[in-house]
């Protein structure tokens, strides 16, 4: 799998508008450059993973605000409409905005393995999504690493947006999330014990 800058895939992006023109070039240039002792790329998934665009659809909740909180995402590939990959995961006690960055930043983590050209995040959280946009300001400091932590996952892929839906548009990251908290409950914790 091959990262290619950010700077040198906005300049790929000026010369080759369209995406499967621009990996068919990178891919042949490697080829060429590297010799006949590549082996020839045939799938159109093993090309896709030198860039395109990728969905990603994450949810945070949590059972009480603070409560158990779990998150969920899904990697969709929007021209074939399937799914990459799914995670879902009980993140201890939080808030559910806790739970809603929480699960960008492992959707990020997840999508950064796809190498994307253009990544489309799409929350249900308003709040979160305008605070990404630069449309609103975060006020509350234990939320502001989590803002960092996203800048520095984007860093390097060339174009990201974030995009707010409706809950009932975000159902299946929303039922990942529930079957976080449904299938690990809460642990039971010894009050003797330190944590």
């Amino acid at each position: 799998m091959i990262r290619i800058p950010a700077a040198l895939e906005r300049e790929l992006a000026k010369l080759f508008p369209r995406v499967k023109e621009r990996e068919r070039f990178v891919t042949e240039a490697i080829r060429q450059s590297l010799g006949d002792g590549v082996p020839h790329i045939s799938s159109d998934s093993d090309v896709e993973l030198v860039g395109g665009t990728i969905h990603l659809f994450t949810d945070g909740g949590s059972r009480g605000n603070p409560g158990q909180a779990a998150i969920g995402c899904i990697l969709e590939d929007p021209i074939r409409g399937t799914v990459l990959r799914e995670h879902y995961e009980r993140i201890g006690i939080g808030t559910n905005n806790v739970a809603e960055y929480r699960a960008l930043i492992e959707g990020l983590k997840l999508a950064n393995h796809y190498h994307p050209n253009h990544l489309v995040c799409h929350l249900d959280s308003e709040l979160i999504v305008k605070q990404l946009n630069g449309e609103y300001q975060v006020r509350m400091a234990t939320l502001k690493p989590f803002i960092e932590e996203i800048r520095s996952l984007i860093e390097d892929i060339p174009s990201v947006e974030f995009v707010h839906i409706p809950r009932s548009d975000n159902y299946r990251a929303d039922a990942l999330v529930n079957k976080a908290l449904d299938e690990h409950p809460a642990p039971h914790y010894d009050s003797r014990i330190r944590h």
